[in-house]
């Protein structure tokens, strides 16, 4: 079959590590072309940019950095022409209860997690909307749309995500522009690294597949959402956590 992505272009916040670099890695098999946003990570960055080839571009730029994000816009359809795919995967969290969160932790998260979303879509959106044509896929999370034990501050970002993504596609709709929200469970990597193995033990005793899962499965699924094989789709949080 014809690769999903032939001939996009695509743009992954968060792009170097965990699934964000899955799903760098998956459109480009794909057929897309790739830039991604990374925070630190240089090492990460130039191991990636190798995997993508010329096909691929990157930017240190953090989500809430306009200017940084607009003039890396510019140098991407420079380079590969209009964006027809934005990823929103940039997202932090910390380990803390609730009794232990400074106001700062609960900024932090939440400028990275949601206002940076904003922030990042509405760039991206003035291009989408004058070409009448685009897809934003928000990278939620379970966390936010179950009552799992899980930082108070990442699920309250990660359900502002499902709100958020609602919303927009209920706006953007007539200007040809689907938005989803895609919410896997427990991963291979990130929050489900870091949880107490009692708190793993519980999880992975309610998953129907019994296993955290792995950042390649999203990566595909994602691919596939962003497709035109999945054109009617918009509105939509597609959670996919192995059966809680």
């Amino acid at each position: 079959m014809t690769p999903l992505l032939t001939g996009k272009v695509a743009l992954v916040t968060g792009g170097a590590r965990g699934l964000g670099r899955a799903i760098c890695r998956t459109f480009r098999a794909e057929g897309a072309r790739v830039a991604f946003t990374y925070a630190r990570n240089e090492d990460a960055k130039n191991e990636l940019l190798r995997d993508l080839g010329a096909d691929g571009l990157a930017a240190r730029v953090g989500v809430c950095d306009v200017p940084g994000t607009e003039a890396f816009l510019r140098s991407i359809e420079d380079a590969f022409g209009p964006l027809d795919i934005l990823v929103n995967n940039a997202a932090i969290t910390q380990n803390l209860p609730l009794a232990l969160l400074e106001e700062d932790d609960w900024d932090r998260v939440m400028d990275t997690n949601v206002k940076g979303t904003f922030l990042t879509s509405r760039v991206v959106l003035r291009g989408m909307m004058r070409r009448r044509k685009g897809v934003i896929l928000n990278v939620g999370s379970l966390a936010g749309e179950r009552a799992i034990e899980a930082p108070i501050h990442y699920c309250t970002s990660k359900a502002a995500i499902r709100g958020f993504t609602e919303a927009l596609a209920k706006e953007v709709a007539r200007h040809g522009i689907r938005v989803l929200d895609l919410a896997p469970g427990l991963l291979e990597d990130g929050l489900g690294r870091n949880l107490p193995e009692h708190r793993l033990a519980e999880y992975l005793k309610h998953c129907a597949l019994g296993r955290v899962g792995t950042f390649e499965e999203i990566a595909r699924l994602a691919a596939f959402l962003v497709s035109e094989r999945n054109a009617y789709m918009s509105g939509a949080t597609i959670v996919a956590d192995g059966g809680v």
